[in-house]
């Protein structure tokens, strides 16, 4: 072989190598690409993997946030609610310590009442005696708590009139209907005027009664001439301590009923001789007599209501001059009014009070009625 010829075949390995070289390292930097393309697909979906994930972050930060601003709202609106019902048991209480103030006063008057009942009850229990017998009458309503009241009148004339009572309704109707009655005196005549009789009466009364702290009631006292002896009797009596009583500030006579009440200085006497009920007073020298000492109410009107009423037998006359005394004259009407051609009739009660004078009349329940 020549030269030329290994000179060539010199040349054609290097070239050789050089191109397997080249390939070598084609390939090589084709597996560095493909490891580049993969670096480079990792990090791509790395990168949209953390901008997903940024976003979904971004996305549940603003539902977080949706749902605090949520919850404070809620949270708000509860710390409300409970502020309302707060006002509200605050308000409750308030009216129930109103209220409890109110029944409060309520029970102190219902513990008066009560008080004043059970006073009203003892007294029920110890009245000063009246001796009562039954007539035969029945009424209905046993049980119903009240008073029968006798009329008791003072109607004050004046003068110039008279008071004349029938025994007949009908004949003082006939009076009052003809108004003017000529009556004759002797000689003379004179024009009187015939009018009803009004009075203005309780038509209904209600009290409300309580028991007096210083006052006593005695009864069943003997009957005796000289009262202010027994008077003086009582005040000595009731004024020892030794029987229970004190210092005794007035006593009085009841002319109606015969008993006595008593007015003590303090008030913590009348109870305990109350509660001992009978005592027994040295109205005589010598001699003792068993009295029955009860409670004094004191009463305050409560409801009165009042209505107009005509006396219905009894007929006023007014217009009447002075012409003569006044027995002859009141006879003289009494003559005249008797007899039917005057449209009189029989008369029961007549009073005449001439001019000048003052006279009280009292009216009082008519028996008639009664039997």
């Amino acid at each position: 072989m020549s030269s030329e010829e290994d000179f060539s075949l010199v040349d054609g390995n290097e070239e050789l190598i050089k191109f397997k070289r080249v390939q070598k390292e084609i390939q090589e930097l084709k597996v560095q690409y493909d490891d580049l393309l993969k670096d480079q697909k990792i990090l791509k979906d790395a990168t949209e993997s953390n901008v997903k994930f940024a976003q979904e972050f971004r996305q549940r930060a603003v539902n977080l946030q949706g749902n605090v601003e949520d919850a404070r709202m809620k949270q708000a609106e509860a710390v409300r609610k409970e502020q309302d019902k707060l006002d509200d048991l605050k308000q409750e209480h308030n009216n129930l310590e109103k209220e409890l103030v109110g029944l409060e006063y309520e029970l102190k008057k219902m513990e008066q009442t009560n008080q004043n009942l059970r006073q009203q009850t003892e007294v029920s229990t110890a009245v000063p005696e009246k001796k009562v017998v039954f007539n035969g009458e029945t009424t209905n309503g046993a049980y119903a708590v009240g008073f029968d009241l006798k009329p008791h009148i003072v109607y004050p004339m004046e003068g110039g009139t008279a008071l004349i009572t029938f025994e007949e309704e009908e004949v003082a109707e006939k009076i009052v209907a003809l108004k003017e009655h000529e009556v004759m005196l002797g000689d003379c005549k004179i024009m009187v005027q015939a009018e009803p009789v009004r009075f203005l009466v309780p038509g209904k009364v209600e009290m409300d009664t309580q028991v007096c702290p210083r006052r006593i009631l005695v009864s069943s006292l003997p009957k005796k001439d000289n009262v202010e002896g027994c008077l003086d009797k009582l005040h000595i009596h009731f004024s020892k301590s030794k029987n229970g009583g004190g210092e005794v500030d007035e006593i009085d006579f009841l002319e109606d009923s015969g008993n006595v009440v008593i007015t003590f200085v303090d008030n913590n006497v009348a109870k305990g001789l109350t509660d001992k009920l009978n005592h027994d007073v040295e109205i005589e020298r010598g001699k003792r007599h068993r009295v029955k000492v009860t409670p004094f109410l004191n009463g305050d009107i409560t409801l009165l209501q009042t209505s107009s009423e005509v006396c219905t037998k009894t007929v006023l006359l007014t217009g009447i001059p002075p012409v003569m005394d006044q027995d002859n004259l009141q006879d003289l009407l009494e003559i005249h009014f008797q007899k039917t051609a005057n449209s009189g009739g029989e008369v029961d009660a007549i009073i005449y009070n001439p001019v000048g004078q003052k006279t009280l009349a009292v009216f009082e329940e008519d028996s008639a009625k009664d039997e």
